[in-house]
């Protein structure tokens, strides 16, 4: 004889509740502060977690009893996307969804598992949408930040290391502020420059598109175009005979901006530069405020360590990746050239 559920399931079933019921308030948070498509997409998904909620529900019956609280990541996500809503938060709610444990709970439909696969998958494209359009600028600010915090406090510590004074060890710090500062600023927007520059050759002529209902329908130039771009024969006549067809205005243009993630020239190199300038200050500011020493070096390592985690934890979570994984690399990558250059620094002011 079944008599019913035992107090284990009905605890787990109110958890799932009560996290499926905080997971539609993030989601229509998230809709809160978008427009359009994105809104509504954001809006299904509640409608989505709604019905899994109702599932549990039916299942308790009688036992739904007082709400609970969602686990304590949907509760931070929450109040994240109640605040801000950027992609930082669809990042963090796309690791969310893949961390669904209904795969392995019987008492969750197969259905359910799929919505939750399927729902990491929109999220993830959610948020890709957000990374492209920021992907340039902030890409070339995290580098900007690591490569002003690793080789500013690999240059210091060497300096360091080989026995010159605290005067000479800031100088040294501050012209590799600057020099790198500057470097990187030019790099990022000769690097920038040249990807648009390249694009802008490769993307198809706005005049090409309005010629296109002027060609002669039987000789079929078009075909030519998308044999070029890689199609086969039979491929190509096939669409360019449905784009003379129906002849739409887009139909030659590309289907992603590219331009959009790569970013501005300007953008790139202001970000690069003030980027790698305030990682590079920051190996500096013990020996600003009069520090000497091991002491000195001691205090640099540590605020360029705290700096690497942060960074570290930035990429992780943008990345939709492990965060503490991502800042234990930056920092074992950081120190790890820092350490060998102060090695090195022994090395030479021992010899000289």
């Amino acid at each position: 004889m079944n008599d019913g559920p035992n107090a284990r399931d009905v605890k787990r079933w109110r958890q799932y509740l009560a996290d499926e019921r905080a997971e539609a308030a993030v989601y229509r948070d998230l809709a809160g502060r978008r427009v359009g498509e994105e809104r509504e997409i954001l809006l299904a998904l509640a409608d989505a977690e709604g019905r899994h909620e109702q599932h549990w529900r039916n299942l308790l019956g009688e036992r739904v009893g007082m709400p609970l609280k969602g686990d304590i990541r949907t509760r931070i996500l929450g109040v994240l996307a109640r605040r801000f809503g950027s992609v930082f938060v669809l990042a963090l709610a796309q690791r969310a969804e893949t961390r669904s444990p209904y795969a392995t709970d019987s008492d969750a439909t197969d259905a359910m598992t799929a919505d939750e696969q399927i729902h990491a998958e929109v999220i993830r494209a959610l948020a890709a949408r957000g990374r492209n359009r920021l992907s340039g600028t902030f890409r070339a600010a995290v580098f900007g930040a690591n490569d002003g915090l690793v080789s500013n406090l690999a240059l210091v510590l060497g300096i360091s290391g080989s026995g010159v004074s605290n005067q000479i060890v800031l100088v040294t710090g501050l012209a590799g502020l600057l020099a790198g500062a500057l470097s990187m600023g030019a790099g990022e927007y000769v690097s920038v420059r040249s990807q648009r520059e390249l694009l802008e050759a490769s993307s198809p002529d706005s005049a090409a598109r309005d010629a296109v209902q002027h060609l002669d329908v039987d000789a079929n130039e078009l075909a030519l175009v998308y044999r070029a771009r890689g199609m086969t024969h039979e491929e190509a006549d096939a669409k360019a005979a449905e784009v003379l067809r129906v002849l739409p205005a887009d139909e030659m243009a590309p289907d992603v901006d590219q331009h959009e993630s790569i970013g501005t020239g300007l953008g790139a190199a202001g970000a690069s530069f003030c980027f790698f300038a305030s990682g590079a200050v920051i190996p500096v500011l013990p020996y600003l405020f009069g520090l000497e020493g091991y002491v000195a070096l001691a205090v640099a390592a540590v605020l360029v360590g705290i700096a690497l985690i942060c960074t570290g934890l930035v990429v992780g979570l943008l990345s939709g990746g492990p965060p503490v994984k991502r800042a234990l690399r930056q920092l074992a990558i950081g120190y790890g050239a820092a350490g060998a250059t102060y090695l090195l620094g022994l090395a030479f002011g021992g010899g000289v």
